[in-house]
């Protein structure tokens, strides 16, 4: 693999949109947070490849896993498959590790692996992928992973394969929270045995059970079992803390913004 297969990732500029990327995360959601018995990024070794794979709940994905890498593998370049076409109308991603793929024909795929074998290859880097291909609920797990992931893993010598699954939702207050679980990973050098389908369906049960796992969470509606990696701005909103002022100062009741008890 040849350095030139590794798009380049200006330093100062996603330093730069990660300044940007915080407050903003920060404008839309309650929380940002990674249920806490299932992180495992500490004992990933630093120096194998890693591809995280997940759903792909909405919109926000990339940004959140823009994120979570910056966050929870700060050591590690971020870089995603994005569709190519995509990538020439938004060029600027490509300065954010994004870089274009055609996985609707055979040399596309073939590109698609030899561009990811190089970064995966270059060091200190991760790919995060979203294998449904589209947008899907968070609890639909009829969708399958498109090959490429599976394909990618066996062409892999070592490393890992870490599936995390998302979720977006409302609880007590008026911005959403964004739940996430990391799933058990799939060390590679342990199924370097296994034929590309066969692999592929491991892959697809660790996520779809690490999306049950999720589910089951968040429907308990507890914070308790998550770490809060990025805490929103609290409050139900201008007009109804307006209210909720008033009636403190008549009180004589102190004004907490939060409207209930998740992530204080």
């Amino acid at each position: 693999m040849t350095e030139s297969n590794v798009p380049p990732v200006p330093g100062w500029f996603q330093g730069g949109f990660h300044a940007f990327l915080r407050p903003f995360i920060r404008r839309h959601f309650h929380a940002i947070a990674i249920e806490r018995q299932s992180r495992c990024e500490d004992s990933l070794d630093k120096a194998a490849p890693l591809i995280v794979y997940g759903n792909h709940p909405s919109w926000w994905d990339p940004l959140v896993a823009h994120f979570l890498n910056q966050t929870l593998f700060a050591d590690r370049q971020f870089y995603a498959p994005i569709d190519h076409e995509a990538l020439q109308q938004y060029r600027v991603l490509g300065k954010l590790g994004f870089y274009g793929v055609r996985l609707n024909t055979t040399s596309g795929a073939a590109a698609f692996l030899k561009q990811s074998m190089a970064i995966l290859g270059h060091g200190g880097t991760a790919i995060w992928i979203t294998p449904e291909g589209q947008f899907a609920d968070a609890r639909d797990h009829s969708a399958e992973l498109m090959p490429g992931l599976a394909h990618l893993c066996t062409r892999m010598n070592d490393g890992w394969a870490l599936p995390l699954a998302l979720e977006y939702l409302f609880w007590d207050e008026r911005l959403p929270v964004c739940l996430a679980k990391m799933g058990d990973p799939v060390l590679i050098a342990d199924h370097s045995h296994l034929t590309k389908a066969e692999l592929g369906e491991i892959l697809t049960s660790r996520l779809r059970k690490t999306q049950a796992e999720l589910a089951q969470l968040a429907s308990a509606r507890s914070s308790a079992p998550f770490d809060n990696l990025l805490r929103g701005n609290p409050g139900a909103g201008i007009f109804y803390d307006s209210m909720r002022r008033v009636k403190s100062l008549l009180t004589g009741r102190g004004f907490r913004s939060q409207h209930g008890n998740q992530f204080e």
